[in-house]
């Protein structure tokens, strides 16, 4: 790892080092409950679907804090509002492991999500600390891709440890606290890190938290966000129309939102530096890319899993499934890695457009190559290629074109696009398999237009990546004018 030694204010190894461990327990949070979700609901007394409810509430909450901690990033100081988070979070998981009832665990399980902030204040803080070198940009790509091997290499020790944890300690309801202990603890040791280990970015002074910007933001994203998961959740009952005037709702929302914002002298969302040709690409990028990432990879899982009697599928069982996964997810390693080496060999704007090729492809050859295990790896491992670059490269691309002290927000929003993106995803895609379906089994054309609009969105992302200014992202000794970087010291 070549980072910049010895410079104060510098990206250095330690720093990286440390901040790899945060994205490890990151990792190992997302992927440790997974396979203990049919223990958990045991151990709650409640019903498989009722699981979603858990999910739903943490999607909720990160979407309107994220935001909210990132801006508090930047004028406060990143590493603070991380140590926040962090307490926050390993708060929630001390509580996960020791409540027994379906509320306590709701509440403890969307209060976790506060996790989701984190990958957004270290790329900001790396970035910022960066601008002292002229290299901040690439130097941040580097690292941040690291701190997606991490996140990735996390993912894959979680779910293969939860299970075998459960399994070590009885694989009975009294063994679900015990085994819930483990990622609390990491946790919490990761605070300690993050304590003593890493930097405090410099924040711009003189700034202040627009409130009342944040509460209209967090009310159109709530609207948003509940009415897409009381659609997903309400499929197939009488129930779901009422999620789309919930919606509109929420849209309409951010007209008012957008007028007062542009009045504000230090807003919430800073909607010129928004509208430049460098950040708004990469904005709907993230949503875009969003629809496969968080929203593809149930229906994966289940077309997999799909006995082949019914005219497709795969018939797999569960444990060889998560080898799909587990291919997933070192293909995504692979694209974190390789992505700083291609923006280095050409620029930071062809890498992007090459990555988002990449998720195009993976998802668009299931249109053709859909009847065997080892072509679904192939497809699989295409698109993971590219998702694993763009995770780090999108925060990376959105702290480059931010002006200084903005650098934490335009990260944060990468996230919170992915997000909704995701859950638009998530709720289209329950539909679209619903119908047409036979039983238990949803339709081949159903999966099949799910994977096209995955396809078709990375397509979308990638042309309006053309858009972005050709030396867009580029290190500041390179000469390229990025939005505010005359108010950039370096």
């Amino acid at each position: 790892m070549s980072l910049v030694r010895g410079k104060a204010g510098a990206i250095t190894f330690g720093l990286v080092g440390y901040l790899f461990l945060v994205e490890l327990v990151s990792g190992i949070l997302q992927g440790f409950y997974v396979p203990l979700i049919p223990d958990i609901v045991d151990h709650l007394g409640i019903k498989d679907a009722d699981f979603n409810w858990f999910e739903a509430a943490q999607l909720l909450l990160s979407a309107i804090v994220v935001p909210i901690l990132a801006k508090l990033g930047d004028m406060y100081g990143h590493k603070r509002i991380l140590l926040v988070s962090t307490v926050l979070t390993a708060a929630a998981t001390w509580w996960l492991a020791f409540t027994g009832d379906f509320t306590s665990f709701l509440i403890a399980w969307a209060l976790q999500g506060f996790y989701v902030v984190w990958l957004p204040l270290e790329v900001a803080l790396i970035f910022d600390r960066g601008r002292v070198t002229g290299r901040g940009a690439s130097q941040t790509r580097r690292a941040a891709g690291y701190l997606v091997v991490a996140l990735e290499a996390g993912a894959i020790l979680g779910a293969l440890g939860g299970g075998r944890v459960f399994k070590a300690l009885g694989a009975d309801s009294a063994a679900v606290t015990p085994t819930l202990i483990v990622p609390a603890v990491a946790v919490t040791l990761v605070f300690f890190a993050i304590l003593f280990g890493v930097p405090e970015s410099k924040p711009l002074p003189g700034r202040s938290l627009d409130w009342r910007g944040f509460a209209i933001l967090s009310l159109g994203l709530l609207l948003i966000t509940s009415g897409l998961t009381f659609l997903k959740i309400n499929i197939g009952t009488d129930l779901w129309w009422i999620s789309i005037p919930i919606m509109l709702i929420g849209v309409a929302v951010f007209v008012p939102w957008s007028r007062f914002e542009l009045r504000q002298p230090d807003p919430a969302i800073d909607l010129r530096v928004l509208r430049e040709p460098t950040m708004w690409p990469i904005q709907l990028t993230a949503g875009l890319v969003g629809i496969s990432l968080l929203g593809a990879q149930a229906p994966l899982s289940t077309f997999a899993g799909t006995d082949p009697k019914n005219g497709y599928g795969l018939g797999m069982e569960a444990d060889s499934i998560s080898y799909i996964i587990g291919a997933y997810l070192v293909s995504m390693i692979i694209g974190a890695l390789l992505f700083p080496r291609l923006s280095r060999w050409t620029s930071p704007r062809v890498a992007l457009i090459v990555a988002t090729f990449f998720v195009a492809a993976g998802y668009l050859l299931f249109l053709v190559n859909h009847t065997t295990i080892a072509g679904t790896f192939v497809n699989m491992a295409i698109a993971g290629i590219g998702s694993g670059a763009l995770v780090g490269a999108l925060p990376s691309a959105a702290a480059a074109a931010a002006p200084r002290g903005q650098t934490g927000i335009a990260t944060a929003l990468t996230n919170t696009t992915k997000t909704i993106g995701g859950s638009f995803a998530s709720a289209t895609f329950a539909i679209v398999l619903a119908i047409g379906a036979i039983g238990t089994a949803s339709s081949l054309f159903g999966y099949l237009t799910v994977f096209a609009i995955c396809g078709v969105g990375a397509l979308i992302a990638a042309v309006l990546l053309f858009l972005v200014p050709k030396l867009a992202f580029a290190d500041v000794e390179d000469e390229v004018l990025l939005p505010g970087s005359q108010d950039v010291e370096v």
